[in-house]
């Protein structure tokens, strides 16, 4: 922000920006605004993906990265004794090279949980890694 300085005010927030404003602004601001424009941007970085580098479709990798915070701060994501975090799930399209879903969970909930929340497409190919061998659920995937 600090390179665009003179943009700011264009912006509405005036000469700097300090963490605890963009915190206070942060606390009062609907999330799904954010949501919705990520699922826009999705869509269209999909659609006007011109070059094919795999020549694949329908493929797409699911894995998860924890991210640890700070527990005083986040009490809501206790997953240890003294630890804090959060699990970002994500569905990776291999050819278009962006994410078409993601579902976060608390720290504490195993990967193979969240494969039912995947939106699943008929004749896609899925790549899972071994935390997420689950054959139950990679049945019900396989009979859709």
């Amino acid at each position: 922000m600090e390179v665009h300085a003179e943009k700011l005010y264009h912006l509405g927030i005036g000469k700097s920006v300090t963490r605890s404003n963009l915190s206070k602004a942060n606390e009062q601001r609907d999330y799904h605004i954010f949501e919705e424009y990520a699922t826009f941007m999705i869509v269209e970085t999909c659609k006007r993906r011109i070059e094919k580098i795999f020549e694949l479709d329908g493929h797409y990798a699911f894995d998860s990265t924890t991210i640890d915070l700070c527990l005083p701060m986040f009490e809501w994501v206790k997953f240890r004794k003294h630890k804090g975090g959060i699990k970002v799930h994500t569905l990776y399209d291999v050819e278009a090279e962006v994410p078409v879903f993601v579902h976060i969970t608390s720290a504490n909930i195993h990967d193979s949980k969240v494969m039912p929340e995947i939106p699943y497409e008929l004749g896609a190919h899925y790549i899972f890694d071994r935390g997420y061998n689950d054959f139950s659920n990679l049945y019900t995937i396989n009979r859709s």
